[in-house]
């Protein structure tokens, strides 16, 4: 009888030991779903995701008349403007050897006055240009990446602000190997914003760096990672984020929970204008809130009522391009 017990009860050990195992292989398998599925672009390709994100993103923004005739009018603007404008493509590669592509946009003008435009999550260089007309009209060199493993560039994750932030030095090398005298800003915004504040936080930031205009910026990728899983699969943040973690680290090459816009802007010496849309439905407006507050540098705030995410320069351009004038011409020398 007690020997009967005893097989019976390895039995049940057994089986639990290799349904324990089988759960945790799901658990792995979904972990490393939802991590592809967000930061791997060819297989959101195959998920469709890319044009689910355009059309909530579309969904999520704020559909005023004022908002689409100010865009309408930039766009016309900015097309007249490249249809005349020289340009190139250039490169770099990274240091994990990806190549990376971006465009500059040439100037005649006699100026030290350089600007890298950095877009946002899923996005591609060419949104940018809107902005790279108007530094341009302002005399500046302009160079404006596609971000790695996106628009033209190579990589197999999405940085999510972290890898962009070592990338986008080698564009300042580029910068400074054209122009040694090169006083640069970076205007960067959601995603390219974070990339940006990175940087400020870097040791190794080139003191030829005068100001960033952060646009709409989230405070760090793990919050945001836990935001997206909740919003887009109805899945909850803990323990997925912190298993994401894990997982990115040994796929990726990189944490999550390293890539902090708010840890680095609290060392930034940079000064840093931080701007955001009231009614962003994104990235929350107390983010660019929390992080304005935490900035340890010179620092301004323009938080534009009426605007959704990345819609503060279609509510107010008047206000949003005059306020990044005039603190870019006190931060320039």
């Amino acid at each position: 009888m007690r020997q009967k017990k005893s097989c019976k009860r390895k039995r049940v050990m057994i089986i639990a030991g290799i349904l324990i195992i089988l759960i945790l292989v799901l658990y792995f398998i979904l972990v490393n779903f939802l991590v592809s599925a967000a930061l791997v672009p060819s297989f959101m390709e195959k998920l469709q995701a890319f044009e689910r994100i355009t059309d909530e993103s579309y969904a999520a923004q704020v559909q005023t008349s004022d908002i689409k005739v100010n865009r309408q009018i930039m766009l016309n603007e900015m097309n007249l403007w490249l249809e005349t404008v020289k340009s190139q493509l250039i490169f770099v590669t990274s240091t994990d050897g990806y190549n990376l592509v971006a465009n500059e946009f040439l100037t005649d003008v006699d100026s030290h006055r350089w600007v890298l435009i950095l877009h946002g999550y899923t996005g591609w260089k060419e949104e940018m240009y809107p902005f790279a007309y108007w530094y341009h009209k302002e005399g500046y060199h302009v160079i404006v990446p596609d971000l790695r493993c996106q628009g033209e560039s190579d990589g197999d994750f999405i940085g999510m602000g972290w890898t962009d932030h070592y990338d986008c030095m080698l564009w300042l090398d580029y910068i400074l190997s054209q122009d040694k005298e090169a006083q640069i800003v970076i205007h960067g915004q959601s995603m390219g914003a974070v990339t940006a504040l990175m940087m400020t936080g870097e040791e190794s930031l080139p003191e030829h760096v005068v100001a960033v205009v952060s646009d709409c910026a989230y405070t760090d990728a793990y919050a945001m990672f836990g935001d997206k899983i909740k919003e887009w699969f109805s899945l909850p943040a803990f323990p997925l984020v912190d298993s994401a973690c894990v997982v990115l680290k040994l796929r990726g090459g990189y944490d999550l929970k390293e890539a902090s816009a708010i840890n680095a802007v609290a060392r930034s010496n940079v000064p840093i204008l931080f701007i955001h849309g009231e009614d962003d439905a994104m990235i929350d407006v107390q983010m660019s809130r929390d992080l304005y507050e935490t900035a340890g540098c010179r620092k301004e705030l323009l938080i534009v009522e009426g605007a959704g995410h990345a819609q503060a320069q279609d509510k107010e351009p008047e206000t949003y391009y005059g306020l990044i004038g005039e603190f870019l011409e006190e931060c320039l020398r």
